[in-house]
């Protein structure tokens, strides 16, 4: 997949890491770190992502267009200058949408 496709079933089933990764986007953007501490608490601990397999995904997120990096800082005199942030985009939230109803239909 590559940016400009228009169609977020055609990137599904999504891998659960790269599911989590976008639910924890949802709400707010998130440096690294604070992605992975969102994907352990929304999982009750259930999903752990481990770095390798977290920012292998986090670039792919980032290629397909699903996420981008923010310049936004929360309060940038209290934050570490060498974090990056992530925001989900639209296509992304439409993706994230897509594999959540996907999910449903096959629970039914």
């Amino acid at each position: 997949m590559t940016q400009g496709t228009d169609d977020p079933e055609g990137l599904l089933p999504l891998s659960p890491a790269t599911f989590h990764i976008l639910l924890a986007l949802v709400e707010k953007e998130r440096h690294g770190y604070g992605i992975m501490q969102e994907t352990a608490r929304g999982s009750d601990g259930k999903v752990n992502l481990g770095p390798g397999t977290h920012y292998r995904s986090i670039r792919r997120l980032l290629a397909d267009g699903l996420i981008e990096e923010s310049d936004e800082r929360p309060v940038p005199e209290l934050d570490d200058e060498r974090r990056h942030y992530y925001r989900l985009t639209s296509f992304g939230l439409r993706v994230a949408r897509a594999e959540a109803q996907r999910l449903a239909v096959l629970v039914r």
